[in-house]
Order: C-alpha cells, then sequence, then structure tokens
C-alpha cells in the first residue's frame, strides 16, 4: 500500500493531479484536433497530387516551402502580440486584448503586400532554387511549371489565411480553443470535397490537377475566415471583440511595446523559416528524387509533429495566464509538469511514425528510389521527435515570459551557426550521400536541446510583465 502511495505521489510530483490533468487537456485537446485535421488534409492533398505523378507533387512541394516562410511570418507576428493577449486576458485587461488584435491585424497586413508582391513577380526564381538535376529521374521543366500554377492560385487566398490567423490566435490565448476548431473542421470538409471534385474532375466537373488543389485550398481558407470572424464578433462568450473595430487607433505606447516585444518572435519565426528552407534547397542539390522523398516525409512529419506543436503552444497558453495573474511559483512547477507530458507524447508520437516508416512512401505513384529515400528520412526524423518536444515546450516557456530576445537567440542561433552552414558545406564541398547528410543535419538539434534546457532552469522567464503595461498604458496619445 505504502508503495503504491509512493508511485501515486511520483505522478502526480511529474504529471500533476486529476484536475491539473484536466485543464491540460482542455487547453490542449482543441488546439491538438485543429492542428491535426490541418495536417491531415495537407497530407491528403499531398497524397492526391502525388497520386498524378512526381513532378506535379514536387512542384506542389516546392511553392509549399515557399509559402512555409510566409505563414511562419504570420505565425511570428500574431504571436509575438500574443505574449500580451495572454497575459491581457490573465490580468482581464479586456481593452488590452483589444489592442493586441488591431496590432496584429496591422502586421498582417503589412506582412501580406510584401508576400503577395514578392511571389508574384519572382515565382519562377524562387522555385528554380530548389531544381537540380540528381542521381534519380525527373523533369526539371515541368516541375517548374507545376510549381508555377499552384503559387499563383494560392497567393489569391494569403488575405483570408492571415486574417484568420489573428483571429484564431486571439480566441486560443484567451482560452476559446473550440472555435477555430470547428472552423478548421468545416474548412477541412470543404477543402476535401473539392480536392476530390477537382483534382480529378469528378462531378461533371473538369480534371485540373493541380491547379484544382490550389482552387480548393483557397476557396476553403476564405470560409475558414468568414466564419471565424463571424463567430468572434457575434458570439457573447467573446464579448471583448465587439468594439474591436471602435476604433482603428493604437496608442504609441503600445504599438513600441508590442514591437519590442513582438518583432523579435516574428523575426525569429522568419528566419527560423528561411533556415529550414534553406536545409531543404541545400537537400535539393542532391536531385529532384531528393525533393519528392523530402515532400513525402515531411508531410507524415508534420502531421505527428501536429502534437508537439499543439502542446508547446498549451505550454505558452497555460504558463502566459499564470504569468500573467502574477503566480510565479506555480508557473514553474506547472512548466516542468508540462514538459514532462509533452516528452512521453512524443515517445508514443515517434514509435507510431518509425512503425509506419517502410509503408506510408508505398502511398505516393512515384519512384522506388524515392521511396526508399523518403523511408530513411522518415525513420530518422521519428528518432529526433523527444528532442523536438523538447525544444517546443523550452521555446513557448520562455517566449510566455516576453523573453523574446533570448527566445530570438535560442531559436535562430544554432540553426544559422550550425545547421545551415553545415547543410551548406556538406551538401556543395562534399559527396556524401543524402541520407546520412540529412541525419547529420538532424543530429545538429541535440546541441539545442541542451541550451534549452540550462534556460529553463534559469527561470530567468518566470516573471509577469503585464502590471508595468497597465500602468503606463494611459501616459500616451492616440496615434494612427
Amino acid at each position: 500500500m505504502e508503495t503504491l502511495d509512493k508511485k501515486e505521489n511520483l505522478f502526480i510530483k511529474f504529471f500533476g493531479d486529476k484536475t491539473f490533468l484536466k485543464v491540460v487537456i482542455a487547453v490542449f485537446l482543441p488546439i491538438l484536433i485543429q492542428n491535426a485535421i490541418t495536417n491531415f488534409v495537407n497530407l491528403l492533398d499531398n497524397i492526391m497530387v502525388g497520386k498524378i505523378g512526381t513532378e506535379q507533387m514536387s512542384g506542389v512541394a516546392i511553392s509549399n516551402q515557399v509559402f512555409f516562410v510566409f505563414n511562419l511570418c504570420i505565425f511570428g507576428a500574431v504571436s509575438g502580440v500574443g505574449i500580451f493577449t495572454a497575459q491581457y486576458y490573465g490580468a482581464k485587461d479586456y481593452e488590452g486584448v483589444r489592442n493586441t488584435l488591431r496590432f496584429a491585424l496591422y502586421a498582417c497586413a503589412l506582412l501580406l503586400v510584401v508576400a503577395e508582391l514578392l511571389f508574384l513577380l519572382a515565382d519562377e526564381q524562387l522555385i528554380s532554387l530548389f531544381l537540380h538535376e540528381g542521381g534519380g529521374e525527373g523533369d526539371i521543366a515541368a516541375t517548374l511549371e507545376y510549381g508555377r500554377q499552384y503559387l499563383r492560385i494560392m497567393t489569391i487566398g494569403l488575405p483570408a489565411f492571415a486574417v484568420t490567423s489573428a483571429y484564431a490566435n486571439t480566441l486560443r490565448t484567451t482560452g476559446h480553443s473550440t472555435p477555430p476548431m470547428v472552423t478548421g473542421l468545416i474548412a477541412v470538409g470543404v477543402n476535401l470535397f473539392l480536392n476530390y471534385v477537382l483534382i480529378y474532375g469528378h462531378l461533371g466537373a473538369p480534371v485540373l490537377g493541380v491547379k484544382g488543389a490550389a482552387i480548393a485550398t483557397v476557396v476553403s481558407r476564405y470560409v475558414e475566415a468568414t466564419i471565424i470572424v463571424a463567430y468572434s464578433h457575434i458570439s457573447k462568450k467573446t464579448a471583448f471583440f465587439k468594439e474591436v473595430y471602435k476604433t482603428l487607433r493604437i496608442s504609441l505606447v503600445n504599438v513600441k511595446k508590442f514591437t519590442m516585444k513582438g518583432l523579435p518572435v516574428m523575426l525569429n519565426e522568419t528566419l527560423w523559416s528561411m533556415g529550414m528552407t534553406t536545409l531543404v534547397q541545400s537537400y535539393s542539390v542532391r536531385g529532384l528524387d531528393v525533393v519528392a522523398a523530402i515532400n513525402i516525409s515531411n508531410t507524415l512529419f508534420n502531421f505527428f509533429h501536429a502534437g508537439i506543436i499543439s502542446m508547446g503552444v498549451s505550454v505558452g497558453i497555460i504558463i502566459g495566464n499564470l504569468l500573467g495573474a502574477n503566480k510565479l511559483e506555480e508557473a514553474k512547477k506547472t512548466d516542468n509538469r508540462l514538459i514532462a507530458i509533452s516528452l512521453i507524447l512524443s515517445l508514443i508520437l515517434g514509435g507510431v511514425m518509425a512503425a509506419i516508416a517502410k509503408f506510408f512512401p508505398l502511398i505516393y505513384n512515384t519512384t522506388d528510389l524515392v521511396r526508399e529515400e523518403a523511408t530513411a528520412f522518415i525513420f530518422i526524423a521519428a528518432m529526433v521527435m523527444p528532442v523536438n518536444a523538447i525544444l517546443n515546450a523550452a521555446y513557448f516557456t520562455i517566449r510566455a515570459g516576453g523573453k523574446t530576445f533570448m527566445t530570438f537567440l535560442f531559436d535562430n542561433g544554432m540553426i544559422w551557426a550550425v545547421n545551415v552552414p553545415l547543410s551548406l558545406i556538406l551538401s556543395r564541398l562534399t559527396d556524401i550521400p543524402i541520407i546520412p547528410l540529412y541525419a547529420i543535419i538532424n543530429a545538429c538539434d541535440l546541441l539545442k536541446m541542451t541550451v534549452g534546457i540550462v534556460l529553463l532552469k534559469k527561470g530567468t522567464w518566470c516573471r509577469c510583465i503585464v502590471n508595468v503595461a497597465q500602468q503606463t498604458s494611459i501616459e500616451e496619445g492616440e496615434v494612427d
């Protein structure tokens, strides 16, 4: 009996009691469902296009790699100001929450203009960065054309994506995770149905292939944006949205404050996404077959990694709310438990991913070489899943405390100081095969994980940043 009590106390120490776990699940589950569904749809999109052929799949994959940078820029913009959203909400300062949404929308609009111009004027140059001859087969001209077709249509959906991101982030960081999940489900249904109709030409529609996949995604994004905006302004549960557009002005002190804390987060996500894109570009030097294999591997990895990302976002929300309420000691204890839960989750997800590594590439209409390389990439990615879990938890913890510059150095220092230079050197100056090259670059994250653990133990992230903000928010006038 005494042994059972000790085990129970040990479990509570590391993972929390039933009440704590219910709170974690309430935050985590809606985010997980939405992310899992979104990534499941991306997986199905990828498979549907992959059934057409390798060139089509590679063209779409390259375009999505370009969009990946934009998506992370938007994520960084809304997440940076979201630090204040979580703490304002924890302090019950609802005007502060409205100000963060206004700022997020302005930031997204600015990024949107830059991205639209870049994608429309330099689409061929961007896609060509990833097109190289290699040991496998592949038509570079066809891949380029499919990539351009997909990219040009997808740019039409970027405004909807930006608006949805700003609203969904505000909802999640104020504890309303279910509405983004539901709207995501609806968008998923629209996307899948239109994919079925437009890619293959069912129900009397023309066979549009890659163009059909892009059209389906664009339509689903506008449906999602319309629903999430309407809900936010109509629902009684989110009454603080109703006066968001009462004014479009933001106080100068808030502009400075949000920019100083938010800009490092946005730059962090931008540079990180550019770093990851550079890694893919380095791998692509080995040939078009590698582009296709990386695409297959990343599609499956992103689906399983949605659990790790969702846990990281949950860490940021829960810890941010506790810090905003000035419950510092509770925040430290809670963070340790959340990291332990994240680690266990990663071991489960990584194990399943490794188990299906050999079978997943068989779904695609591609070559044996692409399938072999994809299997190896999936297995390697599964092995580093626990490392990613700790990295994500550390990142969102440090950011929740407003330590955005520290977050910036932690997230980008390693990738730009080690991963990127090493990938460029190994891919261009050596003949090392792609599989060991991929393994070496991924193994570099072990060093970054060690740095993350040290930063967490120091505890400098554990602080409330909104008390000072509340005292100074009325000292400045309003500016456009």
